[in-house]
């Protein structure tokens, strides 16, 4: 694919509920869609109900999106192909359909977190496995549910190429979904791999009961945070404070609808990781990005004080009482970045 390459045909790779929204979304844009999935379960739904039970409820799906359980099948003759797995797992998809990958086409990563122990990006992740791609990152302030149903939403969609980003932006705009272009590839994803951690940290604050005041001041901080870092691994400042940052920030941070939220609103009113993990819980993406985003800032000599205590909350090697008392006991100094 080329910028000025009209995108026709796309291939969506994960069929659940944000694969199938997002796959939706191509579909209402007038682009033939194949949506890709291995339970064959839920892709015999989509083809016999138009819907996807087990993810998006009573849904109806688009009439002209078509799923299969056969990857060669969905990405031959794509020209767009969007990648919507968890992050810990984009590696091993990407490298699984690299062969299916048509020279000079945009690979759009809709996964928000940092690889473990590569501390890689998305974008970093399909460079490395499908060479042959162009990468690109999908992220903002979404839920699957609501741009599943058609609500309106804006979104940011990032490539080091701007024609590639603007031509991805063409193909998915409708009345009810926005895509903003931007070339700032670090900025969109590290922005949205933070984000799932301060969402946890705010879910823990409200469990834990200790008011708006106190959510109000986690967030304004945990945005700090976020900014520091970004920057320092080479972000633009505007783009942190626009959709896949800030944006996607206050979203996430604020609605039981996020699983990051959800996830910490359990810790908080006294359940762990480990309880989570033995009842076979999925656990949310910043659980795997908070020790990865310490890693990094460390290595750069940041310090990032509640992205740390989140991490060590999971690790379950600092209780909720103990991160509440280190954070509060930091010394005082003026408010800067």
């Amino acid at each position: 694919m080329s910028g000025a390459t009209p995108i026709e045909r796309v291939a969506v790779v994960g069929a659940g509920a944000w694969g199938t929204a997002l796959a939706l979304v191509a579909a209402r844009a007038g682009r033939s869609v194949r949506l890709y999935g291995r339970d064959p379960d839920v892709v015999a739904a989509i083809g016999e109900e138009s819907r996807n039970p087990r993810y998006l409820g009573d849904i109806r799906l688009e009439p002209g999106l078509y799923a299969t359980t056969d990857a060669a099948h969905a990405l031959d003759g794509a020209d767009l192909v969007v990648l919507s797995v968890p992050a810990q797992a984009s590696r091993a998809a990407a490298r699984d359909l690299a062969a299916l990958v048509r020279p000079g086409t945009a690979v759009v990563s809709a996964a928000k977190g940092l690889e473990h122990g590569t501390r890689a990006t998305m974008t970093q992740v399909i460079a490395e496995e499908i060479p042959q791609a162009i990468p690109a990152v999908l992220s903002g302030p979404s839920f699957a549910v609501d741009v599943a149903r058609g609500l309106p939403t804006a979104v940011t969609i990032a490539s080091a190429e701007d024609a590639v980003a603007e031509g991805i932006a063409w193909a998915l705009s409708s009345s009810t979904f926005r895509p903003y272009a931007s070339h700032d590839l670090v900025g969109v994803q590290v922005g949205g791999a933070l984000k799932n951690v301060l969402a946890i940290a705010s879910g823990i604050v409200v469990g834990r009961g200790l008011g708006a005041s106190a959510q109000a001041a986690l967030t304004a901080r945990g945005f700090a945070e976020l900014m520091r870092l970004a920057r320092a691994l080479g972000a633009e400042a505007e783009t942190l404070m626009g959709l896949s940052g800030l944006g996607d920030l206050v979203l996430t941070a604020t609605s039981p609808q996020s699983r990051n939220f959800s996830l910490g609103l359990e810790i908080g009113r006294g359940g762990s990781i480990g309880d989570l993990t033995r009842r076979g819980t999925k656990l949310a993406e910043g659980v795997h990005t908070a020790s990865v985003a310490v890693e990094a800032a460390t290595a750069r000599g940041i310090e990032l004080p509640i992205t740390a205590a989140v991490a060590d909350v999971i690790a379950e090697t600092l209780d909720v009482a103990g991160a509440i008392e280190r954070l509060m006991s930091r010394p005082l100094k003026r408010e800067i970045g």
